[in-house]
């Protein structure tokens, strides 16, 4: 069967793959089992949170590497490879897709790099349903209720849903989007679980001004990095060239309408929209949006500064905050004036990451505030 015979949904290697899975989570789980030997059940299940985050920030940071790397439909099929396990399996129909299209989505490295990115999620995949299995087992020692790593077992089976839709449906803009805002909210369920393990509220007599503008600068970051996906997967990082001007001008055509159009493919034969105006309304809503962020997470920054005198830990998320925000300046400018380098876009993508995590980390450690209980007075006498 070659390639464009190939189904699109090929079950058939799926009992094997989740045997993969098994083996390979059996490295990071054999880890886990020899670092939290003696601890008792919230330590051992806070040593297995904390791996499974790391491991969850390393797929969301491949994941991108995948996509900046043009490798998504290095397997066009799923959820193996040509309906085998690995690309080993499946040489004869790669090197005949590669043959038919020498620059086609479809080459040897594509292909592992596509696979290798399932594996990891497969791994994340097992050790979040062993958080779920032992939470519910120790439930009566954990500090949050076993629903949380329920859901978020839930919330990885509808990732890889997204990932099945990201191939069979040719790596359209939306579910593509959706596969990054959902490795985020995937990553920031993990931090929120991580952070109740580690019980080390900030010390701060008033939380409530922080919180909510945490919160704001949280949602405005999620938005962003919408704003940054829909960017990238329109392929519409190069569509203004120079800074801060866009192809020489303040204000260039803009077409928003055709851009922000959710519900359509890539556009186009080769899966490239047309209309230049679309793709720098695009890229010019990621930069103003840029703007707006960088001042609502400068103030921030600020306000958790002006607050290190009573605990010394708010100038210590300031200082990360600020740093990361640097980090994603730089290498945002890096890739508008170098070209879209792979280097710079990858760290662009893992910097948006890092500060999702950092935020959850915040909100999560920012206890809400307590309601006085209310004073009930006599109550009158009968007359």
């Amino acid at each position: 069967m070659n390639g464009t015979e190939q189904a699109l949904v090929d079950l058939a290697p799926l009992l094997r793959l989740l045997l993969l899975a098994l083996l390979l989570a059996l490295l990071p789980l054999s880890w886990w089992w020899l670092r939290a030997r003696g601890a008792d059940t919230r330590g051992r299940m806070a040593t297995l949170t904390a791996l499974t985050l790391f491991l969850t920030f390393d797929l969301i940071v491949f994941g991108s590497f995948t996509r900046l790397s043009d490798s998504g439909l290095g397997c066009p099929d799923w959820p193996g490879c040509y309906g085998e396990v690995s690309p080993f399996g499946a040489r004869d129909d790669i090197v005949a897709a590669q043959t038919a299209a020498p620059g086609g989505p479809v080459t040897w490295s594509k292909a592992w790099i596509e696979m290798i990115h399932r594996y990891l999620a497969m791994t994340v995949g097992v050790l979040i349903l062993v958080m779920a299995v032992f939470s519910w087992i120790g439930r009566r020692r954990l500090p949050f209720s076993p629903w949380w790593p329920t859901v978020t077992l839930v919330w990885v089976i509808v990732q890889g849903m997204f990932g099945k839709y990201t191939v069979t449906l040719k790596l359209y803009p939306a579910v593509v989007t959706l596969h990054l805002l959902g490795g985020l909210l995937l990553l920031a369920l993990l931090a929120a679980q991580h952070a109740a393990f580690r019980q080390q509220p900030l010390a701060l007599a008033d939380t409530r001004p922080l919180r909510r503008a945490a919160a704001v600068v949280l949602a405005l970051l999620v938005a962003q990095v919408a704003f940054g996906g829909w960017v990238s997967t329109n392929y519409a990082v190069l569509a203004c060239t120079g800074f801060p001007t866009c192809n020489g001008q303040w204000w260039p055509e803009m077409d928003f309408a055709t851009g922000f159009t959710l519900l359509r493919g890539l556009g186009g034969e080769d899966g490239v929209l047309r209309t230049v105006p679309s793709q720098v309304a695009i890229h010019m809503a990621h930069r103003l949006g840029a703007v707006v962020l960088t001042l609502a997470m400068l103030g921030l920054v600020w306000a958790l500064w002006q607050r290190r005198a009573d605990c010394p830990a708010t100038g210590r998320f300031a200082l990360g905050l600020l740093s990361l925000l640097g980090l994603q300046i730089l290498s945002g400018l890096s890739n508008v004036v170098l070209g879209w380098p792979l280097l710079a876009a990858l760290a662009h993508s893992a910097g948006a990451a890092a500060l999702v995590l950092l935020m959850t980390l915040l909100l999560a450690r920012l206890p809400a505030p307590q309601r006085a209980p209310q004073a009930h007075g006599p109550r009158p006498a009968a007359a």
